[in-house]
C-alpha cells in the first residue's frame, strides 16, 4: 500500500468504533466490504478537490469554498473560518496528496486537540508545508503534546505559530523535548499563553538545547522574575536567536538584572522587545551594564516601562561610552525628556548618524530630592553652647523662658533658623503649649534626638543592605540557572571569552530548573538559594570513556577517600592497571587521571601511620637488648 493510502486510512477510520458505520450518502445500501474497497478506490483515483468532497461527505461537514477556489496555490489561509475538529480532519485528508501548499493559516477555528491531532497526522506524511499558523485554537495541553510529537518527526517546517492556545506551566517541558532535536523550526510563536514561573525554566532549557531557532516571540506571558531568570540563563548560552519579544511578562528590576548579564554573553541577538515590562530607571541601568558589553544588538524596545528622563539619559550613554555597540534604535515613546537629554542625543547622533531614538516629547523632568528637613536643636547645638544661650535669657535662673522672648532671642541671634524651624523648635521644649519653655529637661530632649538619629540611620543602612542581598541572591541564581543548562565541555569563562567547545553545543537532558532555582523570601525580605543537588552536576569524563570502573571513578575526584601513593622507584598508573613486572611503562603513557591524582593535596595519612610502626620497631629491638 503507498504512503499516501496508509495516511489517509489511519485519518479517516481511526476516530470511529466501527469504520463500516462510514456511509457515503449516495451508498446506503452498499455492503460493507464493497464500501471499504470503495473509499479505498477513491483515495487512489480522485483528484484533491473530489477527495476534499467526499472527506466532508464521510466526516459531515461543510466543505469550505474558499479552500476549493485556492488549491494549488501556495498559501492557503483559512483564518476565522469556524472549521472545527471535524472540518480539520477533512482538511487533512485532502492535504496529504497536494504537494503545492507551503503556507496554511488555520488561526481561531477553534480545532481543539482533536483537531490538532488529524492535522499533526497529516504532516507526519507532508513535508510540502512549510509555514504553519495554529494560533487562538484552544489547543490547550494535549494539542501541545500533538504538535510537540509531530516536530519530532517532521522535516519541512521553519515557520509554527501558536498564540493564544491556552498552553500552561507544564506544556512547555514538551516544546523543550522536542527542539532539542529539531533544529528546521526557525520561528517560533508562543505569545499570549499562561507560562509562568516554572515554564520559564522549560523555556531556557528550550533555547539552550536548540540551535536553529532564530525568532521567538513570548509575549503577553507571566515569567515575572523567577522565569525571567530561569529564561535569561539559557539566553545567556543560545547562539542562534537573532529576534526575541519577551513584552509583557512582568520581568521587573529583577528581570533586568538578569538580562543584561546574559547580553554579556550572547553574541547573536539584534532585536530584543522590553516593552511593558515593569522595568523602572534602576532596572534599565541593570540592564545597560550588559549593553556596556554587548556589540550585536541593533534594536531595543523599552516603551511603556516605569522609565523618567533619568532612565533615558542611562539608555542614551550607554551608545556615548561604548565604541563597540551596534545598537541603531532605542524605543521609549511613551518618556518626556527634558532639553538636557535633547542636547545629548544630538551630540551622540553626530558619532552614531544611524541611532534613531522615539521618545514622547520634551516637557519631562528629573524629579528633585526635597531638601533634608534640618533638626533646629543640631543648628543650635553647632553654633553656640545651649546652656550658655539659655543663662543669657534666663535672668532669673528659673530654668523656665517665656515664649516670647525665647523667639526674640533666637531671632536676634546669629543662629540660621527660619521662622518654621524656630517654631517647631518652641513646640518641642514646649509640649503643653504652657506658653513657658522649661529648659530642664533639655538633656532628654538631645539624648533623644541622638537615638532617633541613630535609628534613622539603622533603618538606611538595612535597606541599602537587604537590596545588595536581593542583587546578590539573584546574580547567584542566575549562575546556578547557567550550569544547570549548560554542558561542563562549553563553558563560559568569561565576557567576551571564546567557549571551550565552540563547534557547537552538545545535546544534554532538559532538567526541570526548579532543583536549583528554590528562592524563598522571609519576613525580612532576605532571600536564599538552595543549591543544585549533586544529581545534575555532569562532570567531563576524564580518560578514555571505555576504562574500567575503577578509572571512570576519578572522573569525579573525591578528595576525602584514601588517594594511592605513586612508586618512587618506577611510574605507575593512577588506576592500578598495570603490572609490577611491567617496568617498560614510560610516564608519557600514563593516564589523564595520574596527572590529576599527583597534582592533588597530599593527605598525611599513610606517611603518619608508617612513623608510629617504626617507632615500635626501634623499641622491640631495645626490649631485645635488654633482655
Amino acid at each position: 500500500m503507498s504512503v499516501h493510502s496508509l495516511s489517509l486510512d489511519s485519518l479517516s477510520f481511526t476516530d470511529y468504533e466501527n469504520p463500516h458505520d462510514v456511509i457515503l450518502e449516495d451508498e446506503g445500501d452498499t455492503e460493507p466490504d464493497a464500501h471499504v474497497s470503495q473509499v479505498k478506490l477513491i483515495r487512489k483515483d480522485l483528484s484533491t478537490e473530489e477527495l476534499y468532497l467526499q472527506a466532508c461527505k464521510l466526516v459531515g461537514v461543510v466543505p469550505v469554498r474558499y479552500f476549493l477556489r485556492n488549491l494549488g496555490s501556495a498559501t492557503i489561509n483559512l483564518n476565522h473560518h469556524g472549521l472545527g475538529p471535524l472540518g480539520a480532519k477533512a482538511l487533512a485528508i485532502a492535504l496529504v496528496t497536494d504537494m503545492h501548499t507551503t503556507t496554511l493559516e488555520l488561526a481561531d477555528n477553534f480545532l481543539s486537540a482533536e483537531g490538532a491531532r488529524y492535522l499533526t497526522e497529516m504532516l507526519r506524511a507532508d513535508f510540502t508545508i512549510q509555514n504553519l499558523d495554529l494560533s487562538d485554537n484552544h489547543l490547550q495541553s494535549a494539542g501541545a503534546e500533538c504538535v510537540a510529537k509531530m516536530l519530532l518527526e517532521n522535516i519541512s517546517i521553519k515557520s509554527l505559530k501558536l498564540s493564544g492556545n491556552r498552553f500552561v506551566e507544564d506544556d512547555a517541558k514538551w516544546f523543550a523535548d522536542a527542539f532539542a532535536s529539531n533544529y528546521r523550526v526557525k520561528e517560533l510563536d508562543l505569545s499570549h499563553n499562561q507560562f509562568c514561573g516554572r515554564g520559564g525554566e522549560h523555556l531556557g532549557q528550550m533555547i539552550a538545547n536548540n540551535d536553529g531557532l532564530e525568532v521567538l516571540d513570548l509575549s503577553w506571558n507571566h515569567l515575572r522574575m523567577k522565569g525571567a531568570v530561569a529564561f535569561c540563563a539559557g539566553l545567556k548560552v543560545n547562539t542562534t536567536l537573532k529576534h526575541l519579544d519577551l513584552s509583557f511578562n512582568g520581568f521587573g528590576n529583577e528581570g533586568a538584572l538578569a538580562l543584561g548579564e546574559a547580553l554579556k554573553f550572547n553574541n547573536t541577538l539584534v532585536y530584543l522587545d522590553l516593552n511593558n515590562n515593569r522595568i523602572t530607571d534602576e532596572g534599565a541601568s541593570l540592564l545597560c551594564k550588559g549593553l556596556e558589553a554587548n556589540d550585536t544588538l541593533r534594536v531595543l524596545q523599552m516603551a511603556y516601562n516605569s522609565l523618567t528622563v533619568e532612565g533615558a539619559l542611562t539608555l542614551i550613554n550607554v551608545v556615548k561610552n561604548t565604541p563597540k555597540t551596534a545598537i541603531e534604535e532605542i524605543n521609549i515613546c511613551n518618556v518626556l525628556v527634558n532639553e538636557n537629554f535633547v542636547q545629548l542625543l544630538e551630540l551622540i547622533c553626530q558619532e552614531h548618524p544611524s541611532l534613531e531614538v522615539q521618545y514622547g516629547g520634551v516637557g519631562g523632568f528629573i524629579a528633585k530630592k526635597p531638601r533634608k528637613r534640618i533638626d533646629p536643636m543640631k543648628v543650635i547645638q553647632r553654633k553656640l553652647r545651649l546652656w550658655d544661650f539659655f543663662r543669657n535669657i534666663d535672668k532669673d535662673g528659673t530654668m523656665r523662658v517665656p515664649v516670647v522672648d525665647f523667639r526674640k532671642a533666637v531671632q536676634q541671634s546669629s543662629i540660621p533658623l527660619e521662622k518654621f524651624q524656630i517654631e517647631e523648635l518652641i513646640q518641642r521644649l514646649d509640649r503643653d503649649r504652657t506658653g513657658i519653655v522649661d529648659y530642664r529637661g533639655l538633656a532628654d530632649t538631645r539624648k533623644q534626638m541622638m537615638r532617633d538619629h541613630r535609628r534613622q540611620l539603622r533603618k538606611v543602612e538595612s535597606r541599602q543592605k537587604k537590596e545588595k542581598q536581593k542583587s546578590d541572591r539573584i546574580l547567584k541564581t542566575f549562575e546556578s540557572a547557567v550550569e544547570a543548562v549548560t554542558p561542563r565541555s562549553s563553558m563560559i569563562i568569561s565576557p567576551g571569552a571564546a567557549k571551550e567547545d565552540s563547534s557547537g553545543l552538545q545535546p544534554f537532558s532538559a532538567t526541570p530548573l526548579s532543583s536549583w532555582h528554590h528562592i524563598i523570601m522571609s519576613n525580612s525580605s532576605r532571600y536564599s538559594v538552595n543549591n543544585m543537588s549533586s544529581e545534575h552536576v555532569h562532570l567531563p569524563m576524564i580518560g578514555n570513556p571505555s576504562s574500567s570502573p575503577g578509572m571512570r571513578s576519578y572522573s569525579q575526584p573525591n578528595l576525602f577517600t584514601s588517594v594511592p601513593k605513586p612508586s618512587t622507584s618506577k611510574p605507575a598508573s593512577a588506576q592500578g592497571m598495570h603490572s609490577r613486572s611491567n617496568p617498560s611503562v614510560s610516564s608519557s603513557k600514563l593516564s589523564p587521571t595520574a596527572n590529576l591524582t599527583r597534582s592533588r593535596p597530599a593527605l598525611n595519612t599513610e606517611p603518619t601511620s608508617k612513623t608510629k610502626v617504626k617507632g615500635k620497631k626501634k623499641k622491640t629491638k631495645k626490649r631485645k637488648e635488654n633482655a
